[in-house]
């Protein structure tokens, strides 16, 4: 059982470590603590839903090296934020902010989930309405004895 688990670590331990080069880190332990926050909160614009910190994607690089150029530089971490959203939009924000041209973003999901919702709702409750039977009429009571008759002679021998 323990070399089971520490079989799964060894796998697993990949995953946990960041992307961070060592020659990307900024010798200033400050600074390079807030890259990595900064660095957490910027999408690779080539990843699906992956942070910069922990992208190992050539653009993710860039752009870790652009924020800590920008640390350098004397920059707040908001003004290295806006920096990077200027020229990548609001794509490269992992948590996008609430405006007009973000709603979508922000309400789609529970939109959809409404909507399944509604839908469900309504074709369950269309399935439980009793459906109304109405009597036969002479023309109907006739077919079924004939059809009757029928089956019961083809059935004797």
């Amino acid at each position: 059982m323990k070399r089971l688990l520490l079989a799964l670590a060894i796998a697993l331990f990949p995953f946990t470590a960041g992307a961070v080069e060592p020659d990307e880190m900024l010798e200033d332990a400050a600074l390079e603590a807030r890259a990595r926050e900064i660095s957490k909160e910027l999408r690779c614009v080539v990843c699906q839903n992956q942070d910069i910190d922990s992208s190992n994607a050539g653009v993710a690089r860039d752009l870790r090296l652009l924020v800590r150029e920008r640390l350098l530089a004397g920059d707040s971490d908001a003004e290295v934020i806006e920096y990077i959203r200027a020229r990548y939009g609001d794509y490269v924000l992992l948590k996008p902010p609430l405006e007009l041209s973000t709603y979508a973003l922000w309400f789609a999901p529970v939109g959809f989930i409404l909507i399944g919702l509604l839908t469900g709702f309504v074709v369950l409750s269309r399935n439980r309405k009793p459906e109304v039977v109405s009597a036969l009429n002479e023309d109907d009571e006739k077919t079924v004895s004939e059809f009757l008759r029928n089956s019961d002679a083809g059935d004797a021998p």
